[in-house]
């Protein structure tokens, strides 16, 4: 009796423990299917743990060996659905993890793209190294789809852009704003009209009891917003709106409300006046915008209140989410819709512009231009019809995760505010910045002569867009200074008449004032006169470039990347003992081993040629008048040499 006991509870126990992980496991596809992710990932993971004290367990199955309903029913499965919940969710750390058991638990064959999704977890999460390294694995092996790849070698370039830009650190303060104004949920598109802040919230409501996407405002950060009191036409309780923008008056509104229908989410613009210090009923804006079928949403309108930005899926654009433009009326409503074109727009998404009237600038959030990953913000000038090339905005506006809603305060040339989800597991917080205003200078120099060197012509330029930015020209003492705004890294490129032109990389550090560069020295030069590289050393009797000597000739290769339009001939010479074909043939190979190493550094052949002279061009004698031998005269005639021909 006691052994059919323990039978009867055994049984009892697994079938209970069975029926919980199939409640949790439908429970978990409903949501996934719905696209409830954060739903789908813990009822996943409670599938996956099972009760602690009687954990389920979840059968294997791999391809060929079970029914499809036995397959989405296996561990393997489960693990997929659990990573991608947490992925799809925007919570990277978990889904890392969970990508990574996968390939442990040996799952990649039937789950290819898992290690794909590691990658790009990886690199969210700032791992840059080790998601270059799974990502190159990835697109070694995988052996599907080409879009997949084509993404896995874009996340590549991601990594590499990421990790210079997290070394480079834009001299920018941002901080993550107050508690009040970052209360859970997510909090995002700040914008400021006077005194007032304004900014979109998803946090609980006691109203609804739920958590819904709201307008709030403030006059004062230390001060817990309230929630903006807008009346629709309609029932709109259980709908959202936020992404408030409002023109130079104050006095008209537009955002964005949107709803679920079945399994899509309807975004639509609407905009209302404000009188007698009440919101008009907001009404939605004509098709032109709202076109039906396509959604419409994130509008900025500029502060004469004559155009409105937009974001639209609607045709007749580059692919994904795309930044239109459209002309107002009088009354604020739209009279066409333009694309922005594909200087702009790209077949994957962009979102959030704001558009800075004064400088003509275009900032928006992209995922189709490189950047540090996720949403990155971009900048783009306008100038006759025409936008320029975007400009990344650069680590720390820029983060290995989600960065918008650019936000530029109007009384505060040096102060901004963007929303990113760069502290958060889930959501979009409202951070604060401001630009550190600093000074690049230094004193320039004749590189022979030692001297301070006037009128250099310098010029600086954007290290990323190669735009020229400011120009000027050393003082009588060789000195320079330019003042920047630290939102850019920046190229000086120096130059002056019957000298090489010099490039140098600066970026004014977030913890200076000023970034104050050694002397630097230009070298001069005339066509067809020799200037001979120092420290080019060779073995005896072979034409083996020394560890050294490739150091000597990196200089010459600096120097004729940064004047691209001069060719030269680089000589080889010797001293006179041996024959005069013996020292023809060793100073030819020895010429044409430094140009063979300078070409590999991707100088253009045809800019470089090699000559060998033997000892028919001494530079000394080889002895001295009493007819001993000269070492010192020998040590000079054992040179190489380059000469500006052209």
């Amino acid at each position: 009796m006691r052994n059919l006991c323990f039978i009867f509870i055994t049984v009892f126990i697994s079938t209970g423990a069975y029926a919980q992980y199939h409640v949790f496991k439908s429970k978990a596809d409903k949501a996934f299917d719905s696209k409830n992710y954060y739903e789908a990932a813990y009822y996943y993971k409670k599938t996956i743990e099972g009760k602690k004290s009687s954990p389920t367990k979840i059968p294997f199955y791999s391809n060929g060996k079970a029914t499809k309903k036995q397959l989405q029913s296996s561990r393997p499965f489960i693990l997929y659905r659990l990573a991608e919940s947490y992925r799809l969710y925007r919570d990277y750390s978990q889904a890392e993890e969970w990508y990574n058991k996968i390939l442990v638990e040996g799952n990649e064959s039937e789950y290819p793209l898992a290690r794909l999704w590691y990658g790009t977890c990886l690199r969210s999460n700032k791992q840059f190294d080790a998601a270059i390294a799974q990502l190159n694995q990835f697109t070694a092996k995988y052996k599907g789809a080409q879009e997949y790849i084509i993404l896995a070698k874009k996340e590549i370039r991601i990594c590499i852009f990421a990790k210079s830009q997290y070394q480079l650190h834009e001299p920018v303060e941002l901080s993550k704003m107050g508690a009040q104004w970052n209360a859970g949920g997510g909090d995002y598109a700040l914008v400021k009209k006077g005194n007032n802040y304004w900014f979109t919230s998803t946090r609980f409501t006691d109203k609804n009891k739920k958590h819904l996407n709201r307008i709030y405002t403030s006059s004062d950060p230390a001060v817990t917003p309230g929630i903006l009191d807008l009346k629709f036409d309609e029932n709109a309780n259980d709908a959202e709106y936020g992404t408030v923008s409002l023109d130079r008056s104050g006095k008209r509104m537009y955002l964005t409300r949107w709803h679920k229908k079945d399994d899509r989410i309807i975004l639509a613009i609407y905009h209302s006046e404000l009188s007698n210090s009440k919101w008009s009923i907001p009404q939605k804006l004509n098709n032109i915008v709202n076109e039906d079928g396509a959604n419409a949403f994130q509008p900025f309108v500029t502060a004469d209140g004559k155009r409105l930005f937009f974001v639209s899926d609607k045709p007749g654009g580059q692919g994904g989410d795309d930044i239109w433009v459209s002309n107002l009326d009088n009354e604020g409503n739209p009279l066409d819709a333009v694309n922005l074109g594909n200087a702009i727009n790209t077949a994957d998404d962009e979102q959030a512009p704001f558009y800075d009237d004064i400088h003509q600038r275009l900032v928006f959030s992209s995922k189709g231009f490189i950047g540090l990953g996720g949403f990155d913000l971009f900048e783009s000038f306008q100038n006759k019809g025409k936008w320029s090339a975007p400009i990344n905005l650069g680590y720390p506006i820029n983060s290995s995760k989600d960065d918008l809603y650019y936000y530029a305060d109007p009384g505060d040339i040096n102060r901004f505010y963007i929303s990113s989800d760069r502290e958060s597991e889930c959501c979009l917080n409202l951070f604060e910045g401001h630009y550190k205003h600093k000074f690049i200078k230094g004193i320039v120099i004749d590189c022979d002569t030692r001297q301070q060197l006037p009128g250099v012509k310098i010029s600086l330029t954007d290290s990323l867009s190669k735009q020229t930015l400011k120009q000027s020209e050393t003082s009588s003492t060789g000195n320079y200074v330019f003042e920047v705004d630290g939102k850019h890294s920046y190229k000086v490129i120096l130059e002056k008449n019957s000298y090489f032109t010099k490039t140098f990389y600066a970026s004014a550090s977030p913890r200076t004032d000023t970034l104050v560069n050694p002397d630097i020295c230009l070298q001069p030069f005339k066509v067809d006169k020799p200037i001979t590289i120092k420290n080019i050393l060779y073995d005896f009797n072979k034409a083996t470039l020394r560890p050294e000597s490739k150091i000597a000739l990196d200089a010459l290769v600096i120097i004729m990347q940064d004047n691209p339009h001069i060719n030269i001939e680089l000589a080889s010479h010797t001293d006179s003992i041996g024959s005069d074909p013996y020292n023809l043939k060793l100073s030819q190979q020895r010429a044409q081993s430094c140009v063979d190493y300078i070409i590999s550094k991707g100088i253009d052949k045809d800019r470089i040629v090699a000559k060998g002279y033997g000892k028919r061009v001494p530079a000394a004698p080889n002895t001295l008048p009493n007819g001993k031998d000269n070492p010192d005269g020998r040590q000079l005639n054992r040179r190489t040499e380059f000469t500006v021909k052209k």
